[in-house]
């Protein structure tokens, strides 16, 4: 826990290090999955593959604030489009974090890696297995978080410990504890796919649009999740990871990386549970935000700020441990907050008490505006961009894609592709 009471604390709490994955399918000049091979440098760590052969990855250099994690990410996704553009059979970036027509399995194909790499075929040809290629074809932006180096080492002297990396890795592990309670909040106001074509659910059913009840179909119970609701230790470094261990070894996923769920602990460098444990915790991962169809960006400035001052928030928060039931409801907050009408829908908040999501949303916006009341404008202006959106539903980015994009979704969508790639390549205005 940070102490804002310490003026060395309080003075750098909104400092920080950040940095960006972003996934996006290509698709052919007609909106379809493209089958041609990943056209960019194998060797280049800032643009890659994810599932799909077709699944582009963006990662962005770390920055110091959001804005520059999104100009770092201008940045490489316009050298993608570019070559895009410039390929004998030009593509596309489709612009959803729901896919395009899918006319079967095989219209998924699965990133080919061979030689030394080989084995991560093997792995997603594990999960095509396991989970079906079509929910492999979500895509969004994981967003990574570390508090700066000042902040730490000031609040590493204000607790008075006897080392550094115990206490560090104790507060991103205290942390992740708590966005497992309150990090629900992120999907609500992030969500922005609340459209798919039909052929996602229904094979052969290409073009025609389908409307599931779902804000974010990726976050839902539809999306990204295990067969089974992870329970994980934060008590010590040491029992998180082998809370993890024991779902392998008990044969209930294949390897660490196969734990669908929204919020990761990662070291510095290549991820792994063994340098997590050899090097410790470096930053946070947020993985449930959809990509923002309504802004070049992929993401709205705004998002990413608050995804920053809900984790500072949070940081200066007593611990409050979570029992296995605790944590089993909290799983469900997260489902639940994807669903499209967030006033009927519920979440079970500390304590056991429940409430509609729209509830449970504005009392946490309302404890973070009394926090940062002396932080300056700019941050309660980005506290009350959220809090609009409860107060309002026609102010969520899902409410809004659904108004514009009903009706041959995958037609909107194929042209919304071409006018974002004109627009960052400049051949329009």
């Amino acid at each position: 826990m940070l102490s804002i009471q310490n003026p060395e604390v309080r003075s750098r709490l909104l400092l920080g290090r950040f940095g960006l994955e972003k996934e996006s399918l290509r698709v052919t000049a007609q909106g379809r999955m493209s089958h041609s091979p990943h056209p960019f440098p194998a060797d280049d760590p800032h643009i890659v593959r994810d599932f799909c052969e077709n699944q582009t990855e963006i990662n962005t250099e770390v920055t110091d604030s959001p804005a520059g994690a999104l100009r770092a990410l201008a940045f490489y996704d316009r050298q993608i489009q570019e070559k895009l553009a410039s390929l004998p059979e030009p593509e596309l970036l489709w612009p959803f974090s729901n896919p395009p027509a899918i006319r079967n399995e095989a219209d998924i194909p699965v990133a080919r890696f061979s030689g030394p790499l080989s084995s991560k075929r093997a792995y997603r040809d594990y999960l095509s297995d396991r989970y079906g290629r079509y929910k492999m074809t979500f895509s969004g932006i994981h967003f990574n978080f570390s508090f700066s180096e000042d902040l730490l080492r000031a609040a590493f002297k204000d607790s008075g410990g006897s080392d550094y990396r115990t206490f560090t890795d104790q507060l991103y592990l205290e942390l992740a504890e708590k966005m497992v309670v309150y990090g629900w909040i992120v999907t609500a106001v992030t969500a922005a796919s609340p459209l798919a074509d039909a052929s996602f659910v229904e094979k052969h059913a290409c073009g025609h649009d389908t409307f599931l009840g779902m804000s974010s179909i990726r976050c839902s119970e539809m999306g990204y999740w295990n067969y089974f609701t992870p329970v994980l230790d934060y008590g010590s470094l040491s029992a998180y990871t082998a809370s993890i261990r024991r779902y392998v070894k008990d044969g209930i996923i294949l390897f660490p990386s196969e734990l669908y769920y929204p919020i990761r602990l990662k070291p510095p460098g290549a991820n792994s549970l063994d340098r997590l444990e050899e090097n410790g915790i470096s930053h946070i991962e947020l993985r449930m935000i959809d990509l923002n169809p309504l802004t070049d960006a992929w993401a709205e400035e705004k998002d990413l700020t608050f995804c920053h001052l809900l984790l500072a928030f949070l940081a200066c928060r007593p611990r409050f441990p979570l029992s296995e039931r605790g944590q089993i409801l909290a799983a469900q907050n997260f489902k639940s907050a994807a669903r499209y009408d967030l006033k009927t829908v519920r979440v079970i908040l500390p304590g056991g008490r429940s409430m509609t999501a729209v509830d449970g949303a504005l009392e946490i916006l309302d404890q973070m505006e009394d926090f940062y009341r002396d932080f300056g404008e700019d941050v309660l202006e980005v506290l009350s961009f959220e809090k609009d959106k409860f107060l309002d539903e026609k102010n969520r980015c899902a409410h809004k894609v659904r108004d514009l994009y009903s009706d041959t979704y995958a037609e909107k969508g194929l042209a919304l592709a071409k006018e974002r790639q004109e627009r960052i390549l400049g051949r329009r205005s």
